[in-house]
């Protein structure tokens, strides 16, 4: 009997079909197959909200394939991944199979956390339903993001400019760098002053902070002050007025979750969130070991909220810790784990065998797979021993006004370091070491006396891990949405990432969330995007229904979308204060065009002028002057005139140098001959404000595309180049021109 097996990745293929019988083909959906049309709404209102959907462009031959398949089979079993993603591409996957279904065969999902034989083994054995809860939270989602951006996004190109986007979460998150951002400009440096004194005595020597002045704490905020104080410190007479000892113990941090482990992954190895979730994808789908044909899965579903570990995996984790490091680092009651408000459908993060370490399979992976297997394995497997414990001493130093004090740790006892340390931990334990000769009442003199200046620091600007972290702490998305949202936040002109890798809102980005959070404050809203997120839990839980989150968000949402649509569609400026330098009776403006942000002057069109800008650490614009135009040696070969290297709109070209007598505009051109004819260059040009390339011997040859181009040729029909292009997630991919054979790298 033929038994039809349905996944979404074609990676899980080979792990899974070594499981299974000859009687079961396995065919994947490569992620959605069908969503919400991409050039209309498709969500209507009626007596409920209707959807309308249609299959993914290129996805075609997938669903026929499928259909194809289906058809042939006895039972089909739709297994795409176990969240609200998986699950509405198990019911498109069923929708397509039951308009085509030419006899009654049974239809079952089945989910699974790892992709092991038992797992899926269990999973054929107690087959399921399609969960409509779930499906009904994802349709919501969808919904609520369709809205927001295709009723607000065209209304942000008449009032700012062409191409801007507006996301339900998206936004929210980019509100988050926005107001840090503000902060940063608002936040006003104080100057503060420490100050470390050596004491010593006969065979000792320690160094402390002072602490406190006449029992209050001790707060200097200029040179004049500390330089006094210091010579006070001096003349001062000090003695030992306590010393306690105590024990301190720390434990292991839970088993990584998928915000923790990508803030883990970002912090201890410097991975991207996205490049995090890729290779958790694939170590959880199987990669090939000792046997090439024979991929094995190394960690559970890695899209979890949950801190939850199977009884199972702990008993095996605590007979490994025993075997390897002995019983004394095994805690006598097992550690259970627990997060609130967590959807909990899955378990922690963890390897599926602690028993295949990460030395012993590093020669099998990738240098990136190796090191995330190992972060995961060490932080599963300390989670399941005892803590660290260490020996604490404080001693409090004393002399006239002053209170000195100094704590210093001593690790007695390694317990789950053993296995797993963060390098700030490290840093942080076991720096200060407290002479074992000091005693109370111990008279000290003040021998090294050091005032050092520090200023107050403005809040750190987001790195991805602390975005992340923001946004869990605010219940802005979830696990599965994380990484997109990001991808999608960098993929916008709204954000730049500096060379420490921290989100910088552009001026356009600071533009778009003024304007969003002053006429939709409601989605601009932490809390309220929150209990957007908490509601659709909730519809997945079947505790509230679809229709009515949708009915009840339109609602308002509609007057705001009325609202902001019906206003002046006059471009949007920012004021800046500055007098116009050329006309000297204009305001300069900030404005928005396809070549970025620019000052104007306000007079436009009885004032032209404009320049670059740049913002200083106060948030201040100064002007830049645009650099001179570079004559060059090379003639025009019009008038005879030297041409000059130009910076324009568009970026740098070399045209005459007797414009606008002499118009000649020197053209770029790639280095191959035009495919078509044969004979023509290439030649790069603009047409209102878009590149593309053509013959340069058109009209006769008409050979032309659109874009960027990278000249290299095609690997399968060996075209000289390539056309650049950026996917869903923003990345850079290069394509094939040609249709017929449209290879993607």
């Amino acid at each position: 009997m033929k038994k039809l097996l349905i996944v979404e990745s074609p990676a899980k293929i080979k792990t899974i079909s070594k499981f299974l019988g000859n009687d079961f083909k396995i065919i994947a959906t490569l992620g959605h197959i069908k969503d919400l049309p991409p050039h209309s709404l498709g969500v209507t209102i009626k007596d409920t909200v209707e959807l309308e959907y249609t299959v993914l462009e290129g996805k075609e031959k997938t669903v026929a394939a499928l259909v194809k398949e289906a058809r042939t089979a006895q039972e089909i079993y739709l297994g795409p991944d176990p969240d609200r993603e998986g699950e509405i591409i198990a019911w498109h996957a069923q929708e397509e199979i039951l308009k085509a279904q030419t006899k009654n065969q049974k239809i079952h999902r089945i989910t699974f956390n790892e992709i092991t034989k038992s797992a899926i083994e269990d999973a054929l054995a107690h087959p399921s339903t399609i969960d409509l809860a779930k499906v009904a939270a994802q349709q919501a989602r969808r919904v609520l993001d369709r809205w927001v951006g295709y009723q607000v996004s065209p209304i942000l190109w008449r009032k700012m400019a062409k191409g801007l986007s507006a996301g339900r979460v998206q936004s929210v998150a980019l509100k988050l760098i926005c107001d840090r951002e503000e902060a940063i400009r608002l936040f006003k440096v104080e100057e503060y002053w420490s100050i470390d004194t050596l004491f010593v005595a006969p065979g000792i020597a320690l160094t402390a902070p002072l602490t406190h002045i006449n029992k209050k704490k001790a707060e200097i905020t200029n040179e004049k002050d500390a330089t006094a104080i210091a010579k006070k410190i001096k003349d001062t007479n000090f003695h030992v007025t306590s010393i306690k000892d105590t024990k301190r113990s720390r434990k292991a941090s839970p088993p990584f979750m998928t915000s923790t482990l990508q803030q883990g992954a970002y912090n201890q190895l410097g991975f991207s969130v996205d490049r995090t979730m890729k290779v958790a994808q694939s170590l959880y789908e199987g990669v090939p070991l000792k046997d090439p044909s024979t991929p094995v899965a190394l960690i559970t579903y890695m899209r979890t909220d949950s801190l939850r570990i199977a009884d199972s995996a702990v008993k095996a984790a605590r007979q490994f810790i025993t075997h390897n490091y002995g019983a004394h680092y095994v805690p006598k009651q097992a550690q259970i784990y627990s997060k609130q408000k967590a959807q909990d459908a899955h378990e922690a993060i963890r390897p599926i065998d602690v028993n295949i370490t990460p030395e012993s399979i590093a020669s099998y992976l990738t240098h990136d797979a190796a090191r995330l297997y190992e972060l995961i394995w060490k932080r599963f497997t300390a989670c399941q021993m005892n803590p660290a414990e260490y020996a604490q001493r404080q001693v409090s130093i004393e002399g006239g006004p002053y209170t000195f004090k100094v704590t210093g740790s001593t690790l007695l006892f390694d317990g789950f370091l053993k296995v797993y340390s963060e390098a700030e931990e490290e840093e942080s334990e076991g720096k200060i070491i407290i002479p074992a000769a000091l005693a109370e009442q111990q008279q000290m003199s003040a021998d090294k006396i050091s005032p050092k200046q520090h200023f107050t620091q403005p809040p750190a600007r987001f790195t991805e891990a602390t975005l992340v972290k923001e946004m869990e702490k605010d219940g802005i998305g979830r696990p599965s949405t994380y990484a997109a949202i990001l991808r999608t936040i960098q993929a916008r002109a709204y954000t730049t990432v500096d060379a420490k890798k921290k989100f910088t809102p552009t001026e356009l980005g600071m533009a778009v969330t003024k304007m969003l959070t002053q006429h939709f404050p409601q989605i601009m809203t932490i809390s309220f995007t929150a209990k957007m997120e908490e509601a659709l839990d909730m519809i997945a839980q079947g505790t509230i229904e679809r229709d009515v989150l949708l009915r009840s968000f339109y609602q308002e949402f509609e007057k705001d979308v009325a609202a902001f649509a019906g206003q002046d569609v006059k471009k949007t400026t920012e004021k800046t204060g500055l007098t116009c330098p050329t006309c000297k009776k204009g305001e300069l403006v900030i404005r928005f065009g396809k070549a970025g942000s620019f000052l104007g002057c306000n007079k436009y069109p009885d004032c032209k002028f404009t320049s670059k800008f740049e913002r200083d650490a106060d948030g201040g614009i100064k002007l830049i002057s645009s650099p001179e135009p570079e004559v060059l040696a090379e003639l025009c070969p019009k008038c005879g005139k030297n041409l000059r290297k130009i910076i324009g709109r568009f970026g740098p070209f070399i045209s005459c140098s007797g414009y606008p007598e002499c118009t000649y505009i020197k053209p770029t051109t790639a280095g191959f001959k035009c495919p078509t004819c044969k004979e023509g260059s290439v030649v790069q040009k603009v047409w209102k404000g878009k590149k593309f390339w053509s013959c340069s011997r058109y009209p006769t040859c008409t050979f032309s595309v659109s874009g960027d181009i990278e000249e290299t040729p095609c690997p399968r029909c060996k075209l000289p180049f390539m056309l650049k292009r950026t996917d869903k997630d923003g990345h850079t991919i290069l394509v094939c021109s040609n249709k017929e054979c449209a290879v993607k790298s």
